[in-house]
């Protein structure tokens, strides 16, 4: 008999808290212990992987399980099994890529599932598994995440240790919302290097709009330009001292972007909701094959976080109930949103964009998002409407025909 999910489950929205343990000095080492024996485990399934040439679940099962749990002590099964999982995942994508075998990080994070840990929602803790025998932990968290564990189903989850601090996140899936009709139209975001998303409506992100450090586009290019030197001159340099300020500063820029990109995915968001319209954004996937860079822009290009700013507003938009679309980037900074004429001549400088035919001039940005803006809402238009050609549809007459009698005259 096949096992079916629950309703939410396959059809809610996956989102992810992040849960504080706070561990004994015994029980922390047994989870450091959890954590190098999973690793270890992974490495050597991978290194098999490698060597025979397997890289699905089934079969990595059959060649690895026994043999692995043969040479690390105190294995369990269940994390054996989650340790092949996470090999055939490794491969999944970038196979073909790869010169030699995956090797897993130590202390990387390790995934823990329904078999390997439980939750004691009323007394706010914890049951996971290590090498030594199970461990109960008390957890904390903001109070918004610590509801949402007591709410909703759980999925997985991983155990990170982060400078000394333990933590858990876990997936979580909350009930996805029916999308309302953008009667309002769509809010139309051009995405770009020089100014990371520009509406519809002419504002500029981030800037004025967003509260923050950050005052505009050319601080953060500032920012990241000061940082990538800094990076490249003691990468260089290569000393410990100059090591321990790498280690220092890993991953500083990271965080700086992927907060303003969900300041900007959030504005968006809440632009749209407020407005009643739907959100359309370029579907920009490829573009650093497809475009050709000069070398000193190479690196720009290459760090440009287009795909975490269209992830953040999908989900977004997914929680609040509010349309969504991708739209074909091809000649939006172009064409014209008045009279439709496309030229290249249309773009006398790189912020600036003048029609020939019938004078409109403006921002280049905002013009392109004005017309991403009007392809949203005619994709959107299509999609609802899969009849609205006149064209013969076979379903549209198998539906319209009466059913066949059954019974005699």
């Amino acid at each position: 008999m096949a096992i079916r999910r629950p309703t939410t489950k396959r059809h809610g929205l996956p989102t992810v808290v992040q849960l504080r343990l706070t561990p004994t000095p015994a029980e922390a080492d047994a989870l450091a212990a959890a954590v190098l024996l999973c690793n270890q485990a992974a490495t050597v399934i991978s290194r098999l992987a490698w060597q025979h040439r397997v890289f699905t679940v089934l079969e990595l099962h059959r060649l690895a399980y026994y043999e692995v749990r043969g040479q690390m002590a105190g294995l369990g099964a269940q994390a054996t099994v989650r340790a092949i999982a996470r090999v055939a995942g490794a491969y999944a994508n970038r196979r073909a890529s790869k010169k030699r075998a995956h090797i897993f990080r130590p202390h990387g994070a390790v995934p823990y599932d329904a078999r390997l840990m439980s939750f004691n929602r009323d007394a706010r803790t914890v049951s996971l598994w290590t090498p030594t025998g199970r461990v109960t932990l008390p957890y904390t968290g903001r109070p918004e995440d610590l509801k949402a564990v007591d709410a909703l189903p759980l999925g997985e989850a991983d155990l990170i240790c982060r400078r000394g601090v333990w933590l858990l996140q876990v997936t979580l899936t909350l009930p996805q919302p029916a999308v309302r009709e953008p009667v309002g139209g769509f809010v139309g975001v051009d995405q770009g290097v020089a100014n990371l998303a520009v509406t519809c409506d002419g504002v500029v992100l981030p800037g004025p709009a967003l509260a923050g450090p950050v005052s505009g586009n050319g601080h953060v290019r500032t920012l990241r330009q000061r940082r990538h030197r800094q990076r490249r001159r003691l990468q260089k340099k290569g000393t410990s001292a100059a090591r321990r300020v790498l280690r220092r500063l890993a991953g500083r820029e990271h965080r700086m972007m992927t907060d303003l990109n969900h300041q900007i995915s959030k504005y968006v968001v809440r632009e749209a909701e407020h407005t009643g319209r739907g959100i359309a954004l370029e579907d920009l996937q490829g573009i650093r094959a497809r475009v050709r860079a000069h070398r000193l822009q190479r690196h720009t290009l290459h760090s440009w976080a287009f795909a975490q700013q269209i992830t953040f507003t999908r989900y977004k938009a997914a929680r609040a109930g509010i349309a969504f679309a991708l739209v074909d980037p091809a000649y939006t900074s172009q064409a014209c949103p008045e009279c439709g004429y496309v030229s290249r001549a249309n773009r006398p400088a790189r912020g600036r964009f003048v029609c020939t035919r019938c004078g409109l001039a403006g921002h280049a940005d905002h013009i392109a998002a004005r017309n991403i803006a009007t392809r949203g809402a005619a994709g959107w238009a299509a999609i609802n409407q899969p009849h609205a050609t006149g064209l013969p549809s076979a379903r549209r007459d198998r539906e319209s025909k009466p059913p066949a009698s059954t019974g005699g005259s």
